[in-house]
């Protein structure tokens, strides 16, 4: 990071017309700016996260930092009691130093892996290992990973609940094209090959679904013509961590699944007879853009004990649940409703039919703040179990009876608490003091709110100043850029003592302004699609005029010297920015793009 920073300042400074120009930087002043950078600024904050260690489903320890050091917090989840106790009393998570690439067994006896492109099983307890699958060759095997765009030698399939089959694909790539990467370093360099379908290629890599019984090895192909390798988050089969889009039933004869087509328009909600390989199609969905089943998580869930599924659908403009009948393929009702997305479904209580989730666009503050929430299969009874504003951080107790939640805003430091599943306060466990970081000078960002291009829609930013604005003086202005369209330049809306170099470039005498343009997920299925098929757009519009809507709030900030970067996606977007806007964006620095 502090590299990269020396790098984006050298080529920045030189359109900076301050006191602090190229002629004028010593290393003073590069040394303050890397005083803003986040390993500098996190020693001092105190009570700055609690990182629950749960201890069954009734106990929890976290680590609290201080200006005098660490004090280790062991939690009642039941009384809410705290107490200090010493880091050495308490039980810490131990290292099994397994192969990552090892998928173990969910009742812990048996690691799945791949070798020489088919599936093996290894007993834990004796060290034997049983091939599972025979014929699978190289570009053919069994729960490869590759998705193109990353691959490694993890073995990606499902176990069923009881440990005894495995629900994976023998992933066909043998007519797809190469791709090359040459290492740059001293010395000779290494040529990397791999799979890697390109936009319009004919051939692409396919997937046949299996099932695999483990204690007596078999493989039942499933009766169905091969799969996309897609997922209802991306074009990643495992992009979860696991294999994507598969759920079993308690008994293992079941298997309920996603099909996917190329396009993300068309999605195939299937079961399957794992003893059989028989497969009936339940219910279709199918959009004229895009299909995605969630944020950052998956969000339907296969209901067998009540012949139900939980679907997620953006068909009415926002991202809601839905009941559907698993037998019949007909919706039975929506779930949730209103002007908000269901980002990520944490629990489903079949017995008192509540589902608990997280969502944004609840909070008329930031559409971007999420909030936890509870409502019945019937759609009745939508509670807000965290009510304060804020962007609400969520974790689970291992039972799902309890959460830490942790809130905060870019501007105000975060407050944890424990709850229960009714949203009460069991205990109030820490309040982040930045009491020291604000004695060195650091300020945090300010949140703001523009129009997009079209004049009419709110999109949210964050505009980052030197601690010490000159009225009379005119300031260069820093857009970085990432412009999705699956996720946007702000990233988090929690608070964050650094965001990547938008601070310390500030201490340099430059603003800096990210602003998350049109186009980009968490908000209306209208917006996110505003400029589906034209990727080139990247939100520079937006990006435009929402710096000339600040420069008309700020007299300090300078339009005629605007700068933009970004990387990867954002690297990308600054090209197309100069070349765009050239009368507009004086310097862009597109890293990786």
């Amino acid at each position: 990071m502090k590299n990269l920073l020396i790098v984006v300042i050298t080529v920045f400074v030189s359109f900076n017309s301050n006191a602090q120009c190229s002629d004028s930087l010593t290393a003073a002043d590069y040394s303050k700016a890397e005083q803003l950078l986040s390993y500098n600024t996190y020693k001092y904050i105190d009570h700055g996260r609690v990182d629950p260690h749960w201890i069954g489903n009734d106990q929890f320890w976290y680590a609290d930092s201080k200006s005098n050091g660490t004090d280790y917090i062991l939690v009642n989840a039941t009384t809410g009691k705290k107490s200090v106790v010493s880091g050495e009393s308490l039980p810490k998570e131990a290292d099994r130093n397994r192969d990552r690439n090892e998928i173990i067994s969910p009742d812990g006896k048996k690691a799945a892996f791949i070798k020489d492109y088919n599936l093996w099983v290894k007993d834990l307890s004796t060290g034997k290992e049983t091939q599972l699958t025979t014929d699978g060759v190289k570009d053919f095997g069994y729960a490869t990973d590759n998705a193109g765009w990353k691959h490694s030698d993890k073995a990606i399939l499902r176990w069923s609940p009881d440990s005894r089959k495995i629900a994976t694909f023998q992933q066909d790539q043998r007519k797809v094209g190469n791709m090359y990467l040459v290492s740059t370093n001293v010395g000779h360099p290494k040529l990397e090959e791999w799979k890697y379908p390109l936009p319009g290629d004919s051939n692409v890599i396919m997937i046949q679904r299996v099932i695999i019984n483990v204690d007596t090895p078999k493989v039942i192909r499933l009766k169905m013509a091969p799969d996309f390798h897609r997922g209802t988050l991306s074009d990643d089969v495992s992009s979860s961590g696991t294999f994507d889009d598969v759920d079993w039933n308690p008994n293992d004869n079941e298997l309920a699944f996603v099909s996917t087509s190329r396009d993300h328009k068309v999605e195939n909600f299937r079961i399957a007879n794992t003893v059989t390989g028989d497969v009936r199609d339940v219910f279709t969905e199918t959009v004229p853009t895009q299909y995605e089943s969630g944020q950052g998580a998956i969000n339907w869930r296969y209901l067998p004990e009540t012949h139900e599924v939980i679907w997620y659908s953006e068909r009415d403009n926002w991202g809601h649940l839905y009941l559907y009948d698993s037998q019949t393929g007909k919706l039975k009702n929506k779930i949730t409703t209103g002007d908000f997305v269901v980002t990520e479904l944490l629990k489903v209580d079949q017995k008192k039919r509540e589902l608990y989730f997280l969502a944004d666009g609840r909070e008329e503050v930031n559409p971007y703040f999420t909030q936890f929430c509870k409502v019945d299969f019937s759609g009745k009874h939508l509670t807000t179990l965290t009510p304060e504003i804020g962007n609400h951080s969520i974790e689970l107790s291992p039972d799902k009876n309890y959460f830490v939640d942790s809130y905060s805003q870019p501007d105000v430091p975060p407050i944890m608490v424990l709850r229960n599943l009714d949203g009460k306060i069991i205990s109030a466990l820490e309040k982040t003091d930045i009491s020291r970081l604000t004695a060195t000078g650091w300020q945090p960002p300010k949140p703001f709110t523009v129009k997009a291009a079209d004049g009419k829609t709110d999109i949210y930013g964050l505009l980052f100043t030197p601690a010490k604005i000159d009225p009379n003086k005119k300031y260069p202005i820093i857009d970085y850029i990432y412009p999705g369209p699956q996720g946007g330049s702000v990233g988090s809306w929690s608070f964050e003592a650094s965001r990547g170099d938008n601070n310390a470039l500030t201490a340099l005498g430059f603003v800096v302004v990210v602003i998350e343009g049109t186009s980009n997920p968490l908000r209306s299925k209208s917006f996110h699609d505003m400029s589906y098929g034209d990727m080139a757009e990247n939100t520079l519009p937006d990006q435009v005029t929402g710096i000339r809507q600040l420069a008309q709030r700020y007299s300090f900030i300078d339009t005629t010297k605007v700068g933009i970067w970004g990387h990867s996606g954002g690297g990308f977007a600054t090209a197309d920015a100069m070349f765009t806007y050239p009368d507009f964006f004086k310097v862009g620095i597109a890293e990786s793009g």
